[in-house]
């Protein structure tokens, strides 16, 4: 097989959450640990920094990775989902891992692969792993990519576990509620390696704390620090994020680090990592914004965002997942806007026509359109210079815009 038929097959054989949802979840280590056997476990080859929370966690993983790298450290990143290429999933010092390594290790796996019927999530868990392994990687920032506790990023041993803050997202696998969901994320805090939490939130605190005692793992609460970091990533919601990715850094053992180092790395996310899609500004007059935040919790950061700004009319360009609850995001936005309802270019994708109809029990009224690139082509030509696009509502329409 070449690269696209290697791709083709990792994305249409198995299971891919991005893709399917639901069905592309597994309860399970099981697959991910016959793996990491197969393979002569490579997460216990390299040391890592282990990222999760509801919010936050990819801005949270390039921040720590851009610091890192600022101190002159080899470093791996590994982040999800992707939002043009399969391989932004797995970097080293921002550079993403050639076409042909992908190829290299599904050919040499196949067999294993598909015989332990491995999910995409799972092959990709293991292709970065033994990549960053190889590569001999000084230490790999490695972000959870639903959950934690059952996530296959979950069988390293870091030294250090992050966990943002707990929202109701995904609430279909992890629980209803936030002591639920915080129990699932939880499961990544590990026998006395420090653990840091972004936001100390009365509804789950006692979650982490117990889990944290029960681990004898040292526990801090990031939004207890009173210093503020500037960074290049905009969106006043990423000082949350710059607080948790310092109070991790600070719990890091065995890397010289300096304060001087920590504003570099902060300053320059952008440069070291390529991240992309967080309150990312596409072009002026009108203004274009688009943003990642999908969930009621993001967007209630970024909608708060958007009311800072300075606009005669906004537009948004809005498109959702099929299993996105829309009673707990819709009311979220303003009625006082021109709406462009569309289907993200995926299964999981929700129905332009449905999207609408739900919108307008909430008072937001707009078209609809079959795909996001002809939305946003009738919301360029609608607004003036003094007027404001915003694209989102899912991290897979941002993906087709930018």
């Amino acid at each position: 097989m070449n690269y696209q038929q290697t791709l083709d097959w990792m994305f249409a054989q198995l299971p891919m959450y991005q893709k399917e949802g639901k069905t592309a979840f597994k309860k399970d280590l099981t697959n991910t640990l016959a793996l990491s056997k197969e393979l002569g476990f490579p997460e216990k080859k390299f040391k890592s920094i282990h990222v999760g929370g509801t919010n936050g966690k990819g801005s949270t993983s390039h921040m720590l990775a851009s610091t890192l790298q600022e101190a002159g450290y080899k470093v791996g990143l590994y982040t999800s989902p992707h939002l043009k290429n399969f391989t932004e999933r797995i970097r080293i010092n921002g550079l993403e891992i050639s076409e042909k390594k992908v190829l290299s290790f599904i050919k040499q796996h196949k067999y294993f692969l598909e015989t332990q019927r491995l999910s995409f999530f799972e092959m990709t868990v293991g292709l970065a792993f033994d990549y960053f392994a190889e590569e001999k990687v000084d230490i790999a920032i490695i972000e959870v990519g639903l959950g934690g506790r059952l996530d296959s990023t979950n069988i390293i041993t870091p030294e250090v576990s992050v966990i943002t803050n707990i929202g109701l997202d995904h609430t279909q696998f992890l629980g209803e509620t936030l002591p639920e969901i915080a129990f699932e994320k939880a499961g990544i805090i590990k026998n006395k390696v420090p653990v840091v939490i972004g936001e100390e939130q009365e509804a789950v605190k006692s979650v982490f704390i117990a889990k944290a005692e029960a681990c004898k793992a040292p526990i801090s609460f990031a939004s207890d620090y009173d210093e503020n970091y500037k960074t290049d990533l905009l969106g006043d919601y990423q000082q949350k994020n710059t607080k948790t990715a310092v109070a991790a850094i600070k719990k890091l053992t065995g890397f010289k680090i300096s304060t001087e180092i920590i504003e570099k790395g902060l300053l320059n996310v952008v440069k070291n990592t390529n991240l992309k899609g967080r309150w990312q500004i596409l072009q002026e007059n009108p203004k274009v914004i688009c943003d990642t935040a999908h969930n009621k919790d993001g967007l209630h950061i970024v909608l708060n965002q958007l009311k800072k700004e300075t606009f005669n009319k906004i537009h948004f360009v809005l498109g959702v997942v099929s299993d996105k609850k829309l009673e707990e995001v819709l009311p979220l936005f303003p009625e006082v806007a021109a709406y462009y309802f569309c289907k993200p270019d995926i299964p999981r994708g929700m129905c332009e026509v449905v999207l609408q109809e739900q919108a307008k029990e909430f008072g937001l009224i707009g078209k609809k359109y079959p795909s996001v690139k002809v939305a946003f082509e009738d919301a360029l030509l609608n607004a003036n210079q003094e007027d404001i696009i915003y694209v989102g509502g899912s991290t897979f329409v941002v993906a087709e815009i930018i």
